[in-house]
């Protein structure tokens, strides 16, 4: 195995005006992530999906609970968790080039490895051409390829990604879901991915993780089997679709009437 969570809790104190109270955020999480494997994390909005992953990322510490990565606890962040956001949070004044190279330049990569590095990834996701453009003149499909070359030229050991393709067009979106799908297969990283789509979870993943509602724990997790690369328009995907909806139904409703009241 390469990723252990273990009994993960995490509270939240919340204050008002008259007094505070804790939010419970995710509860008792277990899970289990083998070696070169997808997993897809889907729930309703506010059940702690991005909590887990800032956890994971060791951008936030949580209440109760442990994470093992490789025999080893974690505690902190570190290269070995890059985290790509639903924003891409790329620099506007630097160049693509320059925002592949920054992470390897912070670790003290010599110049003309970290140029090496970071152009071979770019011709991997295909903007070799666009290695001296700025980020405002990149088309949002295009700004994500960067982010993620960005990550990809650190050579994490584990992936997380946090509805990366969220704010783009069904078009570009389903593009995307490919490529990364080839990238995977090629690399073999562990990625961790969160999402509201259902279609995108059983595309990507090689397990979904179905989250309750607030505080979210683990419902349901079901294992995809089926060829990959997988495209979302096709029918023997319909099944596994139908499966997790059917887990979601549900947990949605639970999240709305927590909404409402």
């Amino acid at each position: 195995m390469k990723l252990q969570v273990k009994n993960l809790s995490k509270r939240f104190r919340t204050f008002s005006s008259n007094n505070s109270e804790y939010v419970t955020a995710i509860e008792n999480i277990d899970l289990t992530i083998n070696d070169g494997e997808f997993v897809c994390i889907v729930g309703p909005s506010g059940c702690g999906k991005s909590t887990l992953l800032n956890i994971l990322a060791g951008l936030d510490k949580p209440t109760e609970g442990e994470i093992i990565l490789n025999g080893h606890e974690v505690d902190g962040t570190g290269p070995d968790r890059i985290m790509v956001f639903q924003e891409n949070a790329l620099f506007p004044w630097l160049k693509v080039i320059e925002n592949v190279e920054f992470g390897l330049k912070i670790a003290g990569l010599q110049k003309d490895k970290r140029r090496q590095i970071a152009l071979a990834h770019l011709e991997t996701m295909q903007l070799t051409k666009f290695a001296d453009s700025y980020v405002y003149q990149l088309s949002g499909g295009m700004k994500q390829r960067v982010s993620l070359a960005r990550a990809l030229v650190m050579d994490p050991e584990i992936l997380l990604m946090d509805e990366p393709f969220a704010s783009l067009d069904s078009q570009t979106r389903d593009l995307l879901s490919v490529e990364l799908q080839l990238i995977w297969s090629k690399t073999r990283k562990n990625i961790i991915f969160v999402t509201h789509n259902i279609m995108e979870s059983v595309c990507l993943g090689d397990r979904v993780f179905v989250f309750t509602n607030r505080p979210g724990k683990i419902k349901r997790e079901i294992t995809i089997n089926h060829r990959r690369p997988r495209l979302t328009e096709d029918d023997e995907l319909k099944p596994y679709y139908r499966e997790v909806l059917g887990e979601l139904r549900n947990e949605i409703s639970a999240a709305r009437k927590q909404k409402a009241d």
